[in-house]
């Protein structure tokens, strides 16, 4: 790909939902680039057109019109099942509520993407244990989640998103259900996934101070991007590393 082509582009992206009377535009006309290896955080009011933007970025929502390019490629040219594809590629997804498997261990959740790819157990449960190390939880793959801190269960949540080396890490209220100090943990956590690995994040949150830890700051009105901003250093974790052994 040539350098200079952004990772992502949008041209006069809308999304409609509902027809006639009923219609609501939740998008009218977003243009954004994202370069490879930035950190973006969207933010706005309910209603804003933010999430929207966020599942037609992560290709779980097509453009009612415009153009979305990934790598260069038209992805409203593609047929569901390329999407599907190249979404399991090249994303990671992070949300607010976690989304693990009650009954299965850190281990078996974090494999679960490997498993949809088809990967052999072998390789599945090697990429899984370094993916929990990675996000400070080694000693930890056989605890189930009622075995573990809300903090741990997003750092595993976050090593389920990155064991299968995504290019970009969709972050949707990652830090929602937890307390200020494991807020803070997680961030530098994602950060150092960004700046270290150099994976793309795009990350929607309502609370400045996590936005601060992004390059970008995006605000969402109407749906449109309103303004965007660099946003000011962002807090260090109260105490202790993003890698400690309890994980949080």
């Amino acid at each position: 790909m040539n350098a200079a082509v952004p990772l992502i582009r949008l041209r006069g992206v809308t999304k409609t939902y509902g027809q006639g009377a009923t219609a609501f535009q939740a998008l009218r006309g977003v243009d954004l680039e994202v370069c490879a290896g930035d950190f973006v955080a969207i933010m706005g009011p309910s209603g804003s057109g933010k999430s929207t933007a966020m599942n037609v970025l992560g290709l779980l929502d097509t453009p009612s019109s415009g153009e979305y390019r990934f790598l260069d490629v038209p992805v409203q040219t593609l047929a569901r099942d390329e999407r599907a594809r190249l979404r399991r590629r090249y994303f990671g997804f992070v949300f607010q509520g976690f989304h693990l498997l009650p009954r299965t261990t850190a281990q078996e959740n974090v494999e679960l993407p490997l498993v949809y790819r088809g990967e052999r157990a072998a390789e599945r449960h090697r990429a899984a244990r370094a993916a929990l190390a990675d996000v400070g939880l080694t000693g930890w793959e056989h605890h189930t989640p009622a075995e573990l801190s809300g903090g741990q269960q997003q750092r595993v949540a976050i090593a389920r998103a990155i064991v299968t080396q995504p290019r970009v890490l969709l972050a949707d209220e990652p830090t929602g259900n937890l307390d200020s100090r494991r807020s803070h943990e997680i961030m530098a956590l994602i950060r150092q996934l960004n700046e270290q690995r150099g994976i793309t994040v795009l990350m929607v949150t309502h609370e400045a101070e996590i936005a601060a830890y992004a390059r970008r700051v995006l605000h969402f009105r109407d749906g449109v991007i309103e303004r965007e901003e660099a946003p000011p250093p962002a807090l260090a974790p109260a105490e202790g590393t993003v890698t400690e052994r309890e994980g949080g």
